[in-house]
């Protein structure tokens, strides 16, 4: 061992242990039942077996144990976001896709295209820019990963500037954020815009976060760490002191956590606005709509923010094949084409085909999945799950097949989504914000409330 470091040899690493003892110690405190004079035992945690503790001392080690249950902050209400709970619909086992007869796999691709028959299946192309990040754009310091990351937060902005959606008196709500970096362009594109609010929403601890670059602004950044199924907007403080409209935002939000987003955004926090529960604006009918419009035109500006307090949503999407049927906000428009839990199963996980599904582009798919993991951790690709599944698709199914029909399950999936907010009031449409070779996950989920929408210039 090395001197004045503790003397126990730990197996497991082939090493000795790096921790320095008390004085006059020969091991440190995890190993010091190793001391003949010593008879106190230690055991395994229970809230934590990574770690030991006497056991004459458990009691009290388990009221300040790191690993104990902390108590839950304000807008924390468990499952608010969560969306129906039959889970009774999901039968117990699930046949992988590799077990699928060819019979079977060729029944679900004959469904998956009359599901799709009506949908537009070439998405229009938004690639955009924004000036804020121009001089990041063009600074050689930044390498490729860097860049790639930049080109869509650009894109991103630059979609957010045509909705009309980066202006004062918002509070930007981003949903994995991760190290935060999508609100910090945000904020440089407004920095000379008054009343912005950026809620950073995150479940797990973030290093490297990048929040200490705002502490000298004016703008007002809070991380709330909490999963986005348990997030009640409105007992939020800042936003129960004050009512202003959100813009929802995320880059590569994974599979269900966009549908808890998106329930988040336009149910729990829409329909219970100021803690009233008054009748949200997205059930009303058609017509009922255009008279209401008509007949607050006098004050529309005023009105605008009260109708719906979601100014927007823009949300770049990631990872279908971590969807779940019980989140889903598009269950009624699957039911409704003829599709059901099973269906959505299976399309779920043929959706990963579409980005990593051919043996071809498996290291391209390796460095995207490598750029993703530097912002967050939860872009985790199949790869290697579909991987096993090739050899048995070989000779039913083609590489551009299996690609097509990736392609096809992702957008049917998130047609799924923008029918779910249309029945909400809300104009949303589906683009591509980036080059495939930028990034494979390039689809951006846009959406404005309809009466509210500024029409394009011709």
């Amino acid at each position: 061992p090395v001197p004045g470091r503790c003397a126990y040899f730990v197996e497991r690493k082939k090493r000795f242990c790096k921790m320095i003892p008390a004085p006059g110690r020969r091991f440190c405190g995890e190993h010091g039942q190793q001391e003949e004079e010593n008879d106190r035992k230690r055991i395994p945690c229970p809230l934590d077996p990574k770690h030991t503790v006497y056991e004459d001392q458990l009691q009290k080690h388990l009221k300040k144990c790191n690993a104990r249950e902390k108590p839950k902050p304000v807008y924390f209400v468990q499952d608010i976001n969560a969306g129906l709970k039959d889970v009774g619909e999901l039968p117990e086992k699930q046949v992988p896709i590799c077990s699928l007869s060819k019979e079977e796999l060729e029944t679900l691709i004959i469904k998956l295209k009359k599901a799709s028959s009506g949908l537009e299946l070439r998405l229009k192309e938004q690639i955009l820019s924004h000036q804020a990040l121009q001089e990041a754009l063009n600074d050689p310091k930044n390498g490729e990963s860097a860049f790639k990351h930049l080109k869509q937060q650009a894109s991103i902005l630059g979609n957010m500037e045509k909705l009309h959606l980066l202006g004062p008196g918002r509070c930007f709500v981003e949903f994995g954020a991760g190290r935060g970096k999508l609100s910090h362009w945000v904020d440089v594109a407004l920095q000379n815009v008054e009343n912005v609010q950026f809620l950073l929403v995150e479940r797990a601890t973030t290093r490297f976060k990048v929040d200490g670059k705002h502490k000298r602004r004016d703008s007002i950044f809070e991380r709330l760490q909490v999963d986005i199924q348990h997030l009640c907007l409105n007992k939020v403080p800042i936003l129960e002191k004050k009512k202003i409209p959100l813009v929802g935002i995320g880059k590569h939000l994974c599979g269900a956590a966009t549908d808890l987003a998106l329930r988040c955004l336009v149910e729990s926090y829409t329909t219970c606005c100021d803690g009233k529960n008054e009748e949200p604006a997205p059930k009303r009918s058609r017509s009922d709509k255009t008279e209401v419009a008509s007949n607050k035109s006098a004050d529309n500006e005023s009105n605008k923010d009260n109708r719906k307090p979601v100014s927007g949503i823009v949300i770049a999407l990631c990872c279908h094949h971590k969807c779940d049927w019980t989140h889903y906000v598009g269950r009624e428009f699957f039911k409704s084409v003829g599709l059901g839990p099973v269906d959505f199963h299976y399309f779920q996980r043929m959706s990963s085909w579409a980005t990593c599904g051919m043996r071809e582009t498996n290291a391209s798919t390796s460095e995207e999945s490598e750029d993703q993991t530097n912002d967050t951790e939860e872009h985790e690709q199949t790869s290697s799950k579909t991987e096993s599944c090739s050899d048995t698709l070989q000779g039913i199914l083609t590489v551009e097949e299996r690609k097509e029909i990736g392609c096809l399950c992702k957008l049917l999936i998130d047609h799924g989504r923008v029918e779910y907010l249309q029945q909400r009031g809300y104009k949303a449409a589906l683009q591509y914000y980036t080059e495939s070779a930028v990034s494979l996950e390039n689809v951006l989920l846009t959406a404005v409330p309809s009466p509210s929408l500024i029409p394009e210039p011709t």
